[in-house]
């Protein structure tokens, strides 16, 4: 670390996670905090610091028992997980606290189209535009009421850049899928081939849906402390080398002023200066991937592969299990479910413990994860301790 204490991840947890699961908010963020502790070895009297994105972290840290709190922050418009991640590091860093739970739970949400079956007799136009508030009402009225949208326009100008074509972006689908298969965790692990790939369906031309994140009911919480703390502990020390959050405009995806060269590459910048380690060292890639582009933005923007050369890195077989960099090797958010982020750092951290059977990466000692695209992004490099 730059400055201050470095700092360590040491407890990981999950909520159950689905489907419909029938759990609230709160029993979800309970259910992945009561796991972080077990696998940390902790009780929450060992935590003085919470930080989330979407919910209240006094009302979390209060629900699961932690008090005195000695810090906490909270983000809704912010990168995903890695908001809480880069939170918590930070906080334990500087001294504000010595254990942070950082927490993301997200819930499946309702479509469109159930919006507009409830409302009852209006038109659906009508109904949609009630429901778009702010910059939104300019969006909905012509179909670009959902993130599909803007993936779909990020997606096109990569391919009319680069000449990048659909099966690029099949042949990371089918990799992702390959790791699922070897996760008990993954909702979707039945083998997948390319052309399973080209026969789905289009959401928005030229992203597939097997190009997006699967929505689910989902808790994820993950403990940091410091790396003294650490080595106290059960798990083996995996520490944070360096980590950013960066931010290039307010939130509008969809009119990006460059669609290929967006927040991840600001941050990679960022990555890369804070620490003495390079692309080469990385052993195991873990990137968000709400969207097939996203993955391909992340791998070109960190320097493992060049300007428009995503698509060739993966079909030579790089990013999957015994390549040169295995990546989501989970199976990603594709296959795990809409964790939003979590479960890049969790698998990341595995990695580097070691604790992921078959589909472990040989000798990892470096990891990185990240998450978010567009105006907005953060991510982390991490090493065995």
């Amino acid at each position: 670390m730059a400055t201050g204490q470095r700092v360590a991840i040491v407890g990981l947890g999950y909520s159950q996670v689905g489907r419909n699961s029938g759990l609230t908010a709160n029993e979800h963020m309970i259910q992945a905090t009561q796991a972080a502790l077990a696998d940390a070895g902790l009780t929450v009297h060992d935590i003085d610091g919470v930080t989330s994105v979407g919910s209240e972290p006094l009302n979390d840290a209060w629900l699961v028992g932690i008090t005195p709190v000695n810090w906490w922050a909270s983000g809704l418009m912010a990168p995903a997980f890695s908001y809480s991640a880069v939170q918590a590091i930070a906080a334990v860093a500087s001294g504000f606290c010595h254990t942070a739970l950082a927490l993301r739970v997200i819930q499946q949400q309702p479509s469109s189209s159930a919006l507009v079956k409830g409302a009852g007799a209006q038109h659906p136009m009508t109904s949609m535009l009630h429901a778009a508030a702010g910059d939104r009402q300019f969006l909905t009225p012509f179909g670009a009421g959902s993130p599909v949208q803007w993936a779909g326009l990020f997606t096109q100008r990569y391919m009319a850049q680069y000449g990048a074509s659909e099966e690029d972006f099949g042949r990371h689908v089918v990799t992702q899928r390959y790791h699922a298969s070897m996760n008990d965790d993954a909702i979707f692990r039945e083998p997948m081939t390319l052309d399973d790939y080209l026969a789905a369906r289009y959401v928005s031309k030229p992203l597939r849906i097997l190009d997006c994140d699967y929505p689910v009911d989902s808790g994820s919480a993950v403990i940091f402390t410091t790396e003294e703390r650490a080595r106290d502990l059960a798990q083996p020390v995996v520490l944070v080398d360096s980590y950013a959050l960066t931010a290039v405009r307010d939130l509008h995806f969809e009119i990006m002023s460059d669609m290929v060269h967006t927040a991840p590459a600001q941050t990679a910048k960022s990555l890369w200066e804070r620490s003495d380690l390079t692309p080469a060292d990385v052993d195991t890639a873990q990137l968000y991937d709400g969207f097939s582009i996203i993955v391909f933005q992340w791998l070109e923007a960190l320097g493992f592969c060049g300007e428009g050369e995503a698509g060739a890195f993966v079909a030579e077989g790089n990013t999957r299990l015994g390549g040169s960099l295995p990546v989501n090797t989970d199976g990603g958010a594709c296959n795990v479910g809409r964790r939003h982020g979590a479960n890049f750092c969790i698998e990341g951290t595995r990695q580097l413990r070691g604790q992921c059977g078959e589909r472990q990466v040989d000798g990892a000692e470096v990891a990185v994860f990240t998450n978010a695209v567009g105006p907005f992004s953060a991510g982390a490099i991490l090493t065995k301790g």
